[in-house]
């Protein structure tokens, strides 16, 4: 397999509001994050994703962008930004922009232009005329009601798949291209080293705009069979990397929502031009209800094994994973799939060993590499995410379910649990600043913060800083084949890596009870060395000495890693 950069760094997800706050308005920035760099440096990674920083009305918290070649008030200005590029790659770390190029704002000079009218930006949006008095069709969006907007100076209705401030763009029209390429190319002069393409598979729309199929009590029709994965989304993708990726060193990852393994080969392929990788969403509704994300079950591990040994057996020397538990659309992984309260740290260890010994770039979020758990308020007043109070209102008061379910669902599933700010010490704020907090700080930040981490040894952080420090040491955990053990275990999550002549064997237990596991017979009774445990006691142990029997017995939460050499 070809060796790229790409794929033997780490990335590290920051979410600029939540970050660090370095003037006292209670809203993180770039300052704040040029003050962290030295900590990013020491965690070992190599790239930060930044999360958007552009203008913005702030309607979805950045992601509606109003100007690309402005930076939002709260968060600084260009200066500081050029500022940020420069600091950042004088240490050696990388910058990829979370960039939206779906849809933009509605407070867009574009948008605006399209409204009026004026040429050339009439078709920079998916305009449609009514049909019967009402929309075009019958697509709901992501974000409740429908997906179209009327706009009374056009007479027309335009496309918005997330909120109506969001209007997507249209794609179709070669100068929206050509708009996009250039402002890209535009960032890509100033010094950044990649973008983040938020949900990219949408860019290309069924031209027919079909009515989508409706269940039972639904309000609204399913876009998504018309809006996703859409065939000519390749061609715009193929034509972006001709024209902009493939002539800067840089990395690209998308944001690809209902997409399979077969979707990830195309649009992550080696062969194919178009990205370095993409963010698959299939392991993180393992735990979503029947007809959306909003469920209070636990997930059943067979389930996420499935999935996720299925894109590394798959993609295997075909294309790259992108490897991930945590961002800012998602909860927090120790309270999703750990146990955040008899078994916090040992837990959180186990879950990053058993992602970052898989094949694929991983992506650390903010506070990932402290253990932060979610945060749980206790009614829909006190969260801020648009996503989370638009499906309680309509899953009460349109589809008649019980608050108090609703309320154990957003507490579960929120997407607040990943933005309350950055726990860094037990201080005034957690340390994020001097002056309160934007959106919230979780309570058990005096528990759980950097500064009570740093110099312990056996800490999350400390782990993390080693698994990371593997990675870089070990060519087998970058390249490596991936062989998946004990499928139809709810109890661990095992596997195999191998390359040239060594092997590793992972070792990870999902279970809060003792677990007896066939050791494979060909590492029985064989030398072996641990390169990393979160069995405390054993990580000072002689590392060359580990022989497996038959019959291993694994503790609750328990992550073991072991190199063979055969030579």
């Amino acid at each position: 397999m070809k060796r790229d950069w790409w794929k033997e760094a780490v990335v590290y997800q920051i979410y600029p509001r939540s970050f660090k706050d370095s003037n006292g308005d209670g809203i993180g920035d770039i300052p704040g994050i040029i003050e962290k760099l030295d900590y990013i440096k020491e965690l070992g990674v190599d790239i930060i994703w930044l999360s958007p920083v552009y203008r913005s009305p702030n309607v979805d918290n950045g992601y509606d962008i109003s100007d690309y070649k402005d930076i939002m008030e709260e968060f600084g200005t260009m200066e500081d930004m050029d500022e940020l590029i420069y600091q950042m790659h004088k240490k050696g770390l990388k910058l990829m922009m979370d960039i939206v190029i779906n849809h933009t704002s509605d407070e867009h000079e574009w948008f605006k232009r399209s409204c009026r009218g004026e040429e050339p930006y009439t078709d920079y949006y998916i305009w449609k005329k009514g049909k019967n008095g009402g929309p075009p069709n019958n697509w709901g969006s992501y974000f409740g009601g429908s997906a179209w907007e009327y706009c009374e100076s056009r007479d027309a209705y335009y496309l918005h798949m997330y909120a109506k401030k969001q209007p997507d763009l249209n794609w179709e029209n070669p100068k929206v291209r050509e708009e996009v390429k250039k402002m890209m190319i535009w960032w890509l002069e100033k010094g950044v080293d990649g973008f983040r393409l938020d949900v990219i598979n949408l860019i290309a729309k069924d031209q027919r705009f079909p009515d989508g199929e409706k269940k039972p009590g639904a309000p609204f029709g399913n876009m998504i069979p018309y809006t996703h994965n859409v065939p000519k989304v390749h061609k715009f993708l193929k034509e972006l990397n001709r024209d902009v990726f493939s002539k800067y060193p840089i990395v690209t990852v998308g944001e690809t929502l209902e997409t399979t393994a077969e979707d990830g080969k195309k649009y992550a392929g080696f062969n194919e031009h178009e990205l370095n990788m993409i963010f698959t969403f299939e392991h993180m509704n393992v735990d979503n209800g029947e007809n959306s994300k909003w469920s209070d079950e636990r997930f059943r591990l067979t389930k996420l094994k499935e999935i996720m040994n299925r894109w590394q057996t798959e993609l295997q020397g075909i294309a790259w994973n992108s490897l991930y538990w945590n961002n800012h659309d998602q909860p927090r992984v120790v309270s999703r799939f750990g146990n955040d309260r008899d078994f916090w740290s040992r837990s959180a260890k186990m879950l990053g060993t058993c992602l970052h010994m898989m094949q694929g770039t991983p992506y650390i979020y903010q506070g990932e590499e402290i253990g932060m758990t979610n945060c749980s308020f206790e009614n829909i007043q006190q969260y801020e995410d648009v996503e989370s109070v638009t499906a309680f209102r309509q899953h009460t008061e349109l589809m008649g379910e019980d608050p108090n379910y609703m309320m154990r669902c957003i507490r579960k599933k929120s997407r607040d649990n990943a933005r309350t700010v950055m726990q860094w010490d037990a201080g005034p704020f957690g340390g994020f600043g001097t002056n309160g907090v934007w959106f919230a700080l979780n309570p058990n930040y005096k528990q759980i913060n950097v500064g009570s981490q740093v110099e312990d040894k056996d800490s999350i952080l400390n782990y993390y800083k080693k698994l990371i420090q593997l990675r870089k040491k070990y060519p087998i955990i970058v390249y490596g084949d991936y062989e998946s053990l004990f499928a139809d275990s709810e109890k661990n999550f095992c596997y195999i890596r191998k390359y040239e002549r060594e092997e590793l064997l992972i070792l990870c237990s999902f279970s809060e009870s003792l677990q007896e596991i066939s050791v494979p017979v060909r590492y029985q009774g064989r030398r072996g060395k641990i390169l990393i445990t979160n069995m405390t006691g054993e990580t000072n142990m002689n590392m060359d000495q580990c022989q497996l029997s038959e019959r291993t017995v694994l503790e609750p939460y328990e992550a073991k890693v072991i190199l063979y050499e055969y030579l």
